[in-house]
């Protein structure tokens, strides 16, 4: 798989039209509407076969109609894109595929068996047995097929053809030539291939479990891809979700609340504690701690006041703000998320791609051997009932159903196993991506450690922490939840404390005993009069260095301690990160958190490459820079600020603890909360690429090999429907051995 360099959408926002297109079946159908919208004046076009969605750039809103004549032109129906409406299409596709299986796999199952039964065994036959069988045949070959004969007929109508073209023939022809044979009642007078015999009369008349077998087992692969590609574009409603639909702006000196789409550039506009932040700005009034974890990976709120940037999207957790608005719409950092994300989902490839390329010139191939073998039966002077005996064991042994169960089997099983370990595979992207992949980049907070923070030290007088702990205990922020937990663990006894007071960005003040207690930053103590020595200063700056955030106590007058929190490591992070380097994988921290946080924590866990400091439309970046490095990356998160890097990725994993967004994101979800989940992960999905195409080749080979013995007449068309049926036997039975699949220690 190559990597495509990521460019985030900063032009055609303006002039960008969405379409959601149905009826495709192969990526082949979305390069043909991509194509035909190419065509257009003055457009640039892409259409995502995995999403259903076309993007076309360059076109005015109110020209939508123009590119929707041009899908329907091409034999594919489109609609523009409806806000709130996402995914329905999606469902009510999933549905008619799942009713059609149903109905196919309740009649195959007997239809088979009885018809193989009653076709060798004439002792076994009743008055009318073929004309019961063909109407048992009816639904399957008709209705649940019906999405086969669509495709086929469109292709026909546009000159192309497609899968779809020599299922819906060689299902048609199976059930025609029963029809026929049953009609004429003509009968077998050559015998079976290599000489077993001749039939019993009927016996090579009916070949309906061959409609009935190819139409069940391609349906159950059109609806593993189905529900795989339903997920595939949640990411862009996800990430809408995190603005707000309406805003609080102030007007003639009040607040007056409208929709989120009529903020323009410079309003100003309130936000309460507890509210998310509608939109890119400046804080012009107030000061509270933004929760920031979302959009930019750090744990401990950001302290915020007058002049201060904010971002849409984020929450404000204890203080009310005036912001003025510096960006609105497609223009903040939250939408360009979402179109970044778009835009490196579009570019993905899945394995099944390469079937549809092959299927484009085997399919034509296939009609024209069968074409001449009926041609050359007749030229021969071997009869029509040889001929076209021939030429329907050739379009029957031809039928690409083998390659169509290849990749959904072995995915099925594959994702199976998975979901019992712990490993929630969404589709054959990941695969694909996990037999490339050289670096993988972990995420720091929330994914090689908690997120929580916690008391790694306490120095200086034994009643310190009590003190804090009676001043912070009131107190939401992480910080204080820390050392407050710790007092809890410890057995601490904690004191009442009156006159709490937060100062924003330094820390709290309160009174315990008659006595000032201070708890913060160097500032805040400076800022009350109380004397910093040098050697407490170096210990602070010592512990910012090794990733802590240290905060020290003060009584009255003097410094009475000094409390370091840090997010915790978790357990399991040491021992995944060396078996990800004992697979030859090189290891990135990739965090935006502070580099002597990152630093620490990448030492610790022993990865090759800290990359620090790194703004959350930064992390797409560096992740195309080291594609374009040449390297083939994975990337591990569970963040809304790793979203758009995850779908950048070449392999995106990410763990269940993370946000929605970041799940629906990535090409592999991690429920397993043990971090040896993560090489588990990537062992798992190179293990079903490698089934995958051993399917692919068998596939290939035996359809390379069957087709001249069928243009030959050795193959009767009842043999090569069971061999045809023993090549889709052996394609599941390589699939299933995936069960076996064994996690590392």
């Amino acid at each position: 798989m190559t990597a495509t360099p990521h460019t985030p959408i900063t032009s055609g926002l303006d002039q960008r039209v969405e379409l959601d297109v149905s009826g495709m079946t192969c990526a082949a159908c979305a390069s043909r509407i991509e194509k035909k919208l190419n065509k257009m004046p003055g457009v640039q076009a892409t259409v995502n076969y995995a999403t259903e969605r076309a993007v076309v750039l360059g076109l005015p809103p109110d020209k939508a109609a123009d590119a929707v004549g041009v899908v329907q032109a091409a034999g594919y129906d489109a609609a523009p894109v409806v806000e709130g409406e996402e995914g329905q299409g999606y469902a009510d596709r999933v549905k008619m595929l799942r009713n059609r299986l149903i109905v196919a796999a309740l009649l195959t199952v007997p239809l088979g068996d009885v018809a193989i039964v009653l076709a060798l065994a004439p002792q076994m036959r009743f008055p009318g047995w073929q004309w019961v069988l063909l109407v048992a045949a009816l639904p399957v070959v008709f209705w649940s097929a019906w999405p086969f004969h669509k495709a086929a007929w469109r292709n026909l109508r546009h000159g192309t053809t497609s899968m779809d073209t020599l299922v819906s023939l060689g299902i048609l022809a199976a059930f025609t030539w029963s029809l026929v044979s049953t009609i004429i009642g003509a009968e077998d007078t050559t015998g079976y291939w290599l000489g077993y015999g001749i039939a019993p009369a009927g016996a090579d008349t009916l070949y309906l479990e061959v409609a009935a077998a190819v139409t069940t087992f391609l349906l159950g692969g059109r609806y593993m891809e189905a529900r795989s590609k339903k997920s595939a574009r949640s990411v862009l409603s996800a990430l809408g979700k995190l603005a707000p639909s309406t805003v609080r702006v102030i007007r003639d000196g009040g607040e007056v609340v409208i929709p989120i789409g009529e903020l323009k550039v410079g309003e100003r506009f309130g936000v309460r504690p507890g509210e998310r932040i509608a939109t890119d700005g400046t804080v012009v009034m107030g000061s509270s701690a933004i929760d920031t974890s979302m959009m930019t990976g750090e744990p401990v709120p950001r302290e915020v006041t007058e002049g201060d940037p904010v971002l849409g999207g984020t929450i404000n957790t204890n203080g009310a703000l005036v912001v003025r608005a510096d960006r609105v719409g497609a223009h903040t950092q939250l939408a360009q998320m979402a179109a970044t994300a778009e835009q490196a989902q579009a570019r993905k490839a899945s394995v099944q791609t390469m079937v549809d390329k092959v299927v484009s010139w085997f399919v034509p191939v296939v009609l024209v051997i069968a074409g001449l073998t009926l041609a050359g039966w007749l030229i021969a002077g071997g009869g029509p009932r040889a001929a076209f005996s021939a030429a329907l064991s050739v379009l029957i042994i031809a039928c690409p159903c083998a390659l169509g169960l290849a990749t959904p089997t072995a995915l099925m099983v594959g994702v199976g196993r998975g979901g019992q370990l712990g490993i929630l595979i969404k589709g054959p992207d990941a695969l694909e991506a996990s037999g490339v992949i050289d670096t993988v980049v972990l995420d720091k907070t929330g994914t090689l450690t908690t997120g929580e923070m916690a008391v790694e030290a306490v120095h200086g007088d034994a009643g310190a922490l009590a003190l804090a702990a009676s001043v912070e205990e009131q107190s939401e922020h992480p910080l204080a939840r820390a050392i407050t937990a710790r007092a809890a663990a410890d057995g601490v006894l904690v004191p009442r404390a009156s006159d709490v007071t937060a100062i924003p960005g330094r820390g709290v003040v309160g009174a315990v005993d008659g006595r000032r207690v201070l708890v913060g930053t160097p500032e805040l103590l400076r800022g009350e009069g109380i004397a910093v020595p040098r050697e407490v200063s170096d210990a602070v700056a010592a512990a910012s260095a090794s990733g802590r955030n240290a905060v020290l106590v003060a009584v009255d007058d003097a410094i009475v301690g000094r409390i370091e929190v840090a997010d915790t490591l978790k357990a399991s992070a040491v021992e995944a990160v060396a078996r990800l380097k004992a697979m030859g994988l090189r290891t990135v921290l990739l965090t935006g958190d502070r580099r002597a946080a990152g630093e620490a924590i990448g030492a610790e866990v022993g990865v090759d490459e800290v990359i620090a400091e790194v703004l959350p439309t930064d992390k797409s970046a560096v992740i195309a820079r080291l594609q374009n490095d040449g390297r083939r990356v994975a990337m591990v998160g569970d963040g809304i600020n790793d979203a758009a890097a995850l779908a950048s990725a070449n392999l995106g994993l990410a763990v269940v603890s993370g946000t929605d967004v970041a799940m629906k994101s990535a090409d592999i979800i991690l429920v397993r909360r043990n971090l040896g989940v993560v090489p588990d992960a990537i062992a798992l999905a190179r293990r079903t690429l490698r089934t995958i195409k051993g399917n692919l080749v068998w596939a290939f080979g035996y359809n390379i090999a069957a087709i001249p013995l069928a243009a030959f007449g050795l193959l009767n068309p009842l043999i090569a429907g069971f061999a045809m049926s023993l090549s889709s036997v052996f394609v599941v039975t390589n699939s299933t051995r995936l069960r076996r699949f064994k996690p590392g220690r």
